[in-house]
This record gives C-alpha cells, structure tokens and sequence, in this order.
C-alpha cells in the first residue's frame, strides 16, 4: 500500500467516495445503505434547522474531510455530520483543520468496537467535544463527551426519547423524528 503525503492527497481528484486515509494509507468505504440515508438526512435537516435558527455556526455532512494528522503519516476521518460552532469556524478550510464541535457516526454493520474506538480517540486528539453514536439498528443515539482525559458517555436515547447535548444545549430533538 502506498503511503500518501499531504500533498498527494490534495492531488487526488475530487470525490464523493467515502474514504479515509489512516496512517497514509486510503481506505475506501462501501456506499452507505438507504436506511442510513434517510436517517442522516432527518438528522441533518433537523441539526441545521436549529443551528441556523440560532445562528450558532454550520452543520456539513459527509464526505467531507476532517484532518487529524497532517505530518508524519496522514490521517483524516469523515464523520457523517459534523457541527461548527461561530467560536471554531476557522477550521473551516477546503478541508477540516480541527475538531469540529460535534461529530455524528451512523453506524454501519461493518463498524467494529476497535474501529469506532480509533475514530473516538482521534475526535479526542483534535478536540472534538461531543460524538454521536447514531444505531440504525437498535433506534439510539448514544452521546459521548470527548476531552484530552477521555471518553465519558453522556447519555444514550432510545427510540420515543429526546437526544440531549452539551454542545447544543436547548436542542429538542425526538429519536422518533430519527427513525422514520
């Protein structure tokens, strides 16, 4: 496997291939099924109608590339969505330099323990504050607090109940506006 540099990777053409360069090595991710489309995009409209009704900053949604390690080996993530904050938008280049205040990963049957806990401690390298783990499968939305101590889990909401966020304190968002 071919170890990319920074400026191989800028080089590369543009894409809307999920994939990830871990290490300077590029790992492709299968497209992402319809069901998880559909919650992204509920979860989506849903964050940035109140992002932007408060103007608190900017929701993106994937692909779109978060660096972690732009010396030595390479590493960049996509998360599925992310939020910046109006405090953190200088992050925002052509690509992510930074920890986004939020990060949200819909799980995927593909996704291990091991490989969810790499991304966490990668969002905790770059000073994400809060992650959402989002399960298609078992309706919930676990919420963990990211620091340079760890990983705490906040909270986790099934289906029928309200997700709650350090980050977006007054957000009123129903699991079953979710998992529709």
């Amino acid at each position: 496997m071919q170890t990319l540099t920074y400026q191989d990777y800028l080089a590369l053409p543009e894409t809307v291939q999920r994939q990830e360069i871990i290490d300077g090595g590029l790992i492709m991710s299968p497209a992402p099924s319809t069901r998880h489309q559909v919650v992204l995009g509920n979860l989506y409209r849903a964050l940035h109608r109140f992002v932007s009704n408060h103007r608190l900053g900017i929701v993106l949604f994937a692909p779109l590339d978060v660096i972690v390690q732009r010396r030595g080996k390479l590493r960049t993530r996509q998360p599925d969505l992310i939020y910046v904050s109006k405090a953190r938008q200088h992050i925002i280049t052509e690509q992510i330099e930074g920890g986004p205040d939020l990060a949200v990963e819909i799980l995927s049957p593909q996704d291990t323990r091991r490989k969810i806990t790499a991304k966490l401690n990668d969002y905790c390298k770059i000073g994400v504050r809060e992650c959402w783990l989002v399960s298609i499968e078992a309706e919930t939305v676990e919420v963990l607090s990211l620091s340079s101590k760890g990983i705490k889990r906040a909270g986790i909401y099934a289906f029928g109940e309200d997700v709650h966020s350090a980050v977006l304190p007054k957000l009123l968002l129903s699991t079953k506006k979710l998992f529709v």
